[in-house]
């Protein structure tokens, strides 16, 4: 079994549309996806990807970054109310444009992990160049209640640490494959098999050999190929341990694609 458990069909650009996307996927052999939010105004549409797609599961937030609606947690907490809606997110903190007051962007956060404990629903984590805030307001804010996902780790060994004693997944995307992502492929090698996701964000991050594509979830395989390469293991070794993490990770998804 193949999970992606991070992407974005709604994003996708170029030739092909999502459902040519989702279908080149499940003939490379990807199962399923989480077709992930990152602002509220997509909400529906992505609930409808879902119901017309049952291997689809969606979420619900706002992207750290976004400059959309902003929903107090109450209502990031309703929107959730749907059994396709897995997870709360993409939120956390991105410190991409350089120094700065992040102040909002922290709030956000804080607003997306009550959402969650609300909604009895894991966080999707999006966490650029600010460990130390990420860590300490998971902390903070009690997220170990509802746990989730690290989406697209980059992070060192003791950041990594930090994160798991938090009970927290850690997701790898194509970041892995590239060139320069040595000391990313070292840390890899040590984190624990079991606390692992493999992810695309599609239409983002290309693997190699596609750098410089619009990404597709089926190229998922390619950063599970290199995983097991890192991990001197198979490749079906990674597939299916990930896929089972992904279920351990978002409970809600056995119980929604159980009753669709």
């Amino acid at each position: 079994m193949i999970v992606d458990s991070h992407c974005h069909f709604h994003l996708l650009e170029s030739t092909p549309s999502a459902e040519s996307a989702l279908a080149e996927a499940r003939a490379a052999g990807v199962d399923y996806f989480l077709n992930v939010a990152v602002d509220v105004e997509s909400r529906d549409r992505l609930v409808a990807f879902s119901e017309a797609h049952p291997r689809v599961l969606t979420s619900v937030g706002v992207h750290p970054c976004g400059k959309e609606t902003d929903p107090a947690p109450e209502v990031l907490a309703e929107l959730a109310d749907h059994p396709a809606v897995v997870a709360i997110g993409e939120t956390g903190l991105d410190y991409g444009a350089g120094p700065g007051d992040y102040s909002w962007q922290q709030a956000r956060f804080r607003r997306h992990i009550e959402a969650a404990r609300r909604a009895q629903r894991p966080i999707i984590v999006h966490s650029r160049l600010a460990p130390e805030d990420t860590v300490r307001l998971l902390k903070e804010e009690r997220a170990e209640e509802v746990g989730g996902v690290i989406h697209c780790f980059v992070e060192d060994q003791r950041t990594a640490a930090a994160m798991l004693d938090l009970g927290f997944y850690l997701s790898l995307s194509g970041i892995l494959t590239f060139g320069n992502a040595r000391a990313l492929r070292e840390t890899a090698r040590e984190l624990p098999l079991d606390r692992l996701l493999v992810e695309t964000d599609c239409p983002y991050l290309a693997p190699v050999p596609h750098r410089g594509s619009e990404n597709r979830p089926g190229w998922v395989c390619e950063v599970i190929q290199c995983l097991a390469d890192t991990k001197s293991t198979s490749f079906e070794a990674i597939s299916e341990q990930t896929a089972k993490n992904f279920f351990d990770c978002f409970p809600a998804a056995a119980n929604a694609l159980g009753a669709r």
